[in-house]
């Protein structure tokens, strides 16, 4: 009994790390083009540093067949676009002030962030 309330702890606090104190590194958009890999329920990377007051393009390349990952959503942007499967797919972004955009699927569980700075 005692172990299977150990198990059941450690099972929460796991479920609170990966989904509200869990956050990856970020990478940013360099001279080099970054490719975002959507695969296993998550963007790779899943949060990206550009600069601020200059157009982005991001390259999406989705691995996972998955319905819920075929759509990409960047709500403070008004922007959605579908990702083809196993093809890049190059989304161009307006000139974004300082701030934090978030980009998800329609469902919320591929989920990422970006940095303007």
């Amino acid at each position: 009994m005692l172990l299977v309330n150990l198990a059941g702890l450690a099972l929460i606090a796991w479920i609170v790390w990966w989904f509200w104190l869990y956050k990856p590194a970020e990478a940013e958009l360099g001279e080099e083009d970054l490719l975002i890999v959507v695969e296993n329920g998550t963007y790779t990377p899943s949060r990206i540093k550009v600069p601020a007051g200059q157009p982005v393009k991001l390259k999406f390349l989705r691995k996972d067949a998955s319905p819920c990952s075929e759509t990409l959503l960047i709500p403070e942007l008004q922007f959605s676009d579908t990702l083809p499967v196993n093809k890049v797919k190059a989304v161009s972004l307006p000139a974004l002030s300082s701030g934090e955009y978030d980009f998800h699927c329609q469902m919320q569980m591929y989920r990422g962030q970006i940095t303007v700075q």
